[in-house]
């Protein structure tokens, strides 16, 4: 095994998949003041992660839950309904929205009445949705980070060249010397997408969740792997493309949230504005030009991290395209019908029940017995 694990690491590790020709990893030793990233150094970008989980939680709790009450927001506490095994099994194993036939045939085993019935899988749906306190927060840590990095990204960008001419990011390549700024730049934005993908699991599910994970996975690999290969200065300008219009998506669901609709909708025109800039036109005309195009002017045999890096940056594109097209279908609702909710999440449904009607179907428990499996069949009998 041990053989295996060390063929399989200089195979991943060959010059010629990553360097020009009569390029080798000894090269890039740090010498005469030049700094080169070394791949060891992306192994950091895991405590990192945990660090922005810790600062995470302390902004949510102690900047995010003051605020949201600034705006209005009620930590509204979720009624959690009686225990009942039948409807339990059911809701897990079947049907979360069953029919109405279905609430029939499980009111009569539980004994209880059909709006009853209806009350309780309301309440266990709820229970799987975040509350919109827990939206915010989430909400405002992205801001914050996003807006945070932004900000840093034109700090660290603005004085050089190849911010105002790209084709500056290929001249003395590959060795161009590792800057400060462009160390931290890599490892909180390392770091970040490491902290998304630690909480997705609690974070608030939607139904782009797996173009979400393909996102994360894509952004820490091409990140990783133009690290190793000395791509920084484009590296930087992806990530700083991809930040300054996310904020402004994060502020707009905050702001909706707080049912502020005024606020909320100017700032996903901005949003969208934004987005349609840097996803559908820098990226492609700028971005990717520079790294589909512009290789071939310093090298007439492109090494294979040039598809590499290039066939994700395309995959990245296309969640660009997929998310344009959400965005679009929300514009166009809010133009013609002047509403601006998001299909990707789920809403809270409306709960009325009383205590006294919970303590009924909590009696009605007593007489319920067997599997939700045979549960229709015996209501059809």
């Amino acid at each position: 095994m041990a053989h295996i694990l060390k063929t399989l690491n200089s195979w991943f590790w060959w010059e010629n998949i990553w360097m020009p020709i009569n390029v080798t990893w000894a090269h890039f030793v740090d010498r005469d003041g030049l700094v080169f990233p070394k791949a060891h150094q992306l192994y950091a970008t895991i405590p990192y992660a945990l660090v922005l989980l810790i600062i995470r939680f302390f902004s949510e709790r102690y900047i995010a839950i003051p605020l949201a009450k600034a705006l209005g927001i009620k930590n509204v506490r979720r009624v959690k309904p009686q225990p009942n095994p039948v409807l339990e099994s059911y809701f897990r194993e079947c049907s979360k929205h069953p029919s109405q036939s279905d609430i029939q045939g499980l009111a009569k085993k539980c004994n209880c009445t059909v709006r009853l019935v209806e009350k309780w899988f309301r309440r266990r749906r709820n229970l799987e949705i975040p509350t919109v306190l827990r939206k915010f927060q989430e909400a405002f840590w992205r801001f914050s980070f996003y807006l945070t990095s932004s900000i840093a990204g034109f700090i660290f960008l603005y004085d050089k060249p190849w911010f105002y001419d790209i084709w500056q990011t290929w001249v003395g390549y590959p060795f161009q010397t590792l800057l400060p700024s462009q160390y931290w730049y890599y490892m909180a934005e390392i770091g970040f997408y490491w902290s998304l993908l630690f909480t997705l699991g609690i974070d608030n599910r939607r139904k782009d969740f797996l173009a979400h994970v393909v996102h994360h996975l894509a952004a820490i690999g091409l990140m990783s792997g133009s690290w190793c290969a000395n791509y920084v200065r484009l590296g930087t300008l992806v990530m700083f493309v991809h930040d300054t219009a996310d904020f402004w998506l994060e502020a707009a669901k905050m702001f909706n949230y707080a049912h502020w609709e005024k606020t909320c909708n100017m700032l996903f025109i901005i949003f969208s504005i934004a987005f349609f800039i840097t996803r559908i036109i820098l990226f492609p005309f700028w971005i990717l030009r520079a790294t589909l195009y512009q290789p071939t002017f310093y090298s007439t045999t492109p090494v294979i991290a040039y598809f590499l890096f290039n066939g994700q940056l395309l995959i990245l594109q296309g969640l660009h395209l997929y998310w344009g097209y959400l965005i679009l279908k929300i514009l166009k609702r809010f133009i013609f019908l002047k509403d601006l909710k998001d299909d990707r999440s789920d809403e809270e449904e409306e709960d009325s029940v009383t205590d006294n009607e919970e303590e009924s179907i909590k009696n009605g428990n007593k007489n319920s017995c067997g599997s939700s499996k045979h549960l229709l069949n015996s209501s059809h009998h």
